[in-house]
């Protein structure tokens, strides 16, 4: 009998000797909280954004970032926060932990990102603030949805997970009018700290409630009070706040990967070229190419089947085929308005959500990850081949 083939994951972080020897120095240094490298690492962080007059936040995730960014705006019970059902619930249940409601609203089906026309009719007089999707790594439309929000007097925080280095009208992701940008370093994101996130904003209030928020409410962060060769033990604290600051370990692992960045999104884009090109003519629905002289982060290959597929496969029958075959998939994403908590709280049904039920349906995730090699890729292609091709 034939061994099983070695199993190619959907997503896997690229780290070598340069995060090794980075998170070294941490751990050697005796600094592995909140320190000096999660300093360097927010200032790094600005550079690479060019733009180094922004705010940018280390936190534990970027939960805790659009978390952060809410409170900071004062949002709270009464208010309404719009996002799209096409997310990860993280997006959405950060309005809850505020006591604030969430309005749902369908994607556009051709980017699969937040539709802003349907933010603009799903505004009333309780909506405070909108949080856009940047899905799997294209922008979703900033400048609709920054002229709905001017128009309406709405707060606006980005949802960026995808979007690292993503670009809106020519400016990276992160240094638009946003009022916050949130973006994420889990584990099988563009970058990774294994955990963690950045928050980042133009507004000097608003970073500093949330460098306060970050830390227990606390007004001077740990950094600021251990650093100091004078006794600097008083502290007072001003607010409620969280415990979500980023350590100094983990931020040692993103100086490296955030230096790496750029060879990291040539790979990616290397990977959706050839995706595009080898997948063309199967009966799948491709994922969208970027405007001329905009850039995909491609954090995401998300595929669908067309009609002419669903007469040979499911998606489900398709992701266990390629299981099979010793290929992991994943599915962004089972909707909210099929998930019970918010589908039961706010009394939702598919045909609320035409465009992101239909893509749900038929889409899957196919590996795509700087650490996999052009044969790794040729393996998934042949298999989808092998599968739709009949």
């Amino acid at each position: 009998m034939s061994s099983p083939p070695t199993f190619l994951p959907f997503a896997l972080p690229d780290t070598g000797e340069e995060e090794i020897a980075e998170v070294s120095a941490a751990i050697r240094s005796g600094w592995v909280t909140t320190g000096p490298r999660a300093k360097l690492f927010e200032e790094d962080f600005a550079a690479f954004l060019g733009a180094p007059q922004l705010h940018c936040m280390a936190v534990n995730s970027a939960t805790a970032g659009l978390h952060l960014a809410l409170e900071a705006l004062g949002i709270g019970p009464g208010d309404e926060v719009i996002t799209t059902t096409h997310t990860f619930t993280a997006t959405a249940e950060v309005a809850r932990y505020l006591g604030a409601d969430v309005v749902l609203v369908d994607i556009d089906p051709a980017t699969l990102c937040i539709d802003a026309q349907q933010v603009e009719a799903a505004i009333t007089a309780r909506t405070k603030a909108i949080i856009p999707v940047h899905y799997a790594g294209l922008a979703a439309d900033m400048p609709a949805l920054l002229a709905i929000a001017r128009k309406h007097g709405l707060k606006v925080v980005e949802d960026a997970a995808h979007a690292l280095p993503t670009t809106s009208g020519g400016q990276l992701v992160g240094t638009l009018e946003s009022d916050f940008t949130v973006f994420s370093f889990y584990a099988n994101k563009t970058i990774s700290t294994g955990e963690g996130g950045m928050v980042v904003t133009r507004d000097a209030a608003l970073a500093e409630r949330v460098r306060i928020m970050r830390l227990h409410g606390i007004n001077r962060d740990a950094f600021d009070r251990f650093r100091s060769t004078t006794p600097a033990w008083y502290y007072e604290v001003v607010a409620p706040g969280f415990k979500y600051n980023l350590t100094d370990v983990a931020a040692a692992m993103g100086l490296a990967q955030l230096a790496k960045l750029p060879r990291f999104l040539a790979r990616r884009q290397h990977l959706a070229g050839r995706y595009r090109e080898q997948l063309h003519g199967l009966p799948l629905l491709l994922p969208p190419e970027p405007q001329p002289g905009e850039v995909h982060a491609w954090h995401l290959y998300v595929i669908r089947l067309d009609d002419r597929a669903v007469e040979i496969t499911s998606r489900d029958a398709l992701i266990q085929a390629l299981s099979d075959l010793g290929i992991g998939t994943s599915v962004h994403y089972i909707p909210l308005h099929r998930q019970p908590y918010w589908r039961d709280r706010y009394q939702l049904t598919a045909e609320m959500f035409p465009h992101s039920e239909a893509a749900y349906q038929r889409m899957l995730s196919i590996p795509l990850f700087t650490a996999m090699s052009d044969a790794d890729q040729d393996r998934v292609i042949s298999a989808l081949r092998e599968i739709l091709g009949r």
